[in-house]
């Protein structure tokens, strides 16, 4: 039963790394840059959930949808001002413009609502659900649920809209995609709207389980990064299986052992991986 217990705290952490590696995944395949400010996106989705919450007076569903949806505007935004001006291969420039961009987000949120921790209340705080002796918080019940139907929708679209088959061409072949005439703009701008728009419900949809601060994002980054490198770059279902299995290594190596190993075993978890495969787990050929 206790690694029963753990198995499912597991999942719980490793829905929300999927959902925030997806996102990263999603904006590579589509424009091959790397978003430096993917963890800052998620602080900014969970503090736009304790706005909700505790400014605006919000339930829980209409918060964690208003979070997600302005963070979805977020990454139009970002794309029309700054990631459309870069050209095909401006990987360094990229790296710098989402790194800065990161920084803005995550010292301009400490200006502006201060550097302390703070706790978003539901009225699902306090909720518990136990089945077959397993017991888990209702909010971490609800976090799951949203995770699987965002990656379920975000499968949805890339499948079967022309959007998202023309996210899927482009990311495989931009000279063809481009003689068909797929517009780039679009294309590239829909991905990062839809990759940043899932990792602010990451965070919106963790804030009420853990504190919400400025720099809540780093750790998340550089554990996405992990996942992304694990699964294979660019390939949303490796993102999702790494990051799952990332969640519940974390889960059995603080419960069996010590929690300040969590962090080294993921790394560690990732460096075996690239040794026996360099490419990852599905490879760099494997795109969106």
């Amino acid at each position: 039963m206790f690694f029963a217990q753990l198995l499912l705290n597991g999942l719980v952490i490793g829905m929300t790394y999927a959902l925030i590696a997806v996102g990263l995944s999603l904006i590579f395949g589509v424009m091959e840059i790397v978003n430096f400010a993917h963890g800052q996106i998620y602080m900014v989705g969970a503090t736009l959930m304790l706005l909700a919450v505790t400014t605006l007076g919000m339930g829980y569903f209409p918060a964690i949808l208003g979070a997600t949806l302005v963070t979805v505007l977020f990454g139009a935004a970002i794309h029309f001002l700054l990631l459309r001006h870069l050209k095909q291969g401006d990987f360094q420039r990229g790296i710098i413009l989402t790194m800065g961009l990161g920084m803005v987000l995550q010292n301009g949120t400490a200006y502006l609502f201060g550097s302390l921790p703070r706790v978003v209340d539901t009225d699902f705080s306090f909720v518990q659900l136990t089945f077959a002796g397993l017991r888990m918080d209702l909010l971490r019940a609800l976090s799951i649920a949203l995770g699987v139907v965002a990656i379920a929708g975000l499968y949805v679209v890339l499948q079967y809209t022309s959007i998202g088959k023309a996210m899927r061409a482009f990311a495989q072949n931009r000279e063809a995609a481009h003689m068909v005439g797929i517009k780039p703009a679009v294309v590239a701008g829909t991905a990062t709207a839809l990759g940043i728009g899932l990792a602010g419900l990451a965070g919106a949809s963790l804030a009420p389980i853990y504190t919400v601060h400025p720099v809540m994002g780093i750790p998340v980054l550089f554990k996405a990064f992990a996942i992304v490198i694990i699964g294979g770059l660019g390939h949303i279902p490796g993102a999702i299986l790494a990051g799952l299995m990332v969640g519940v290594i974390e889960s059995f190596v603080g419960g069996l052992g010590s929690s300040a190993l969590q962090d080294s075993v993921v790394f560690l978890a990732m460096i075996a991986i690239l040794m026996a495969r360099p490419e990852g787990i599905f490879g760099k050929g494997a795109r969106v």
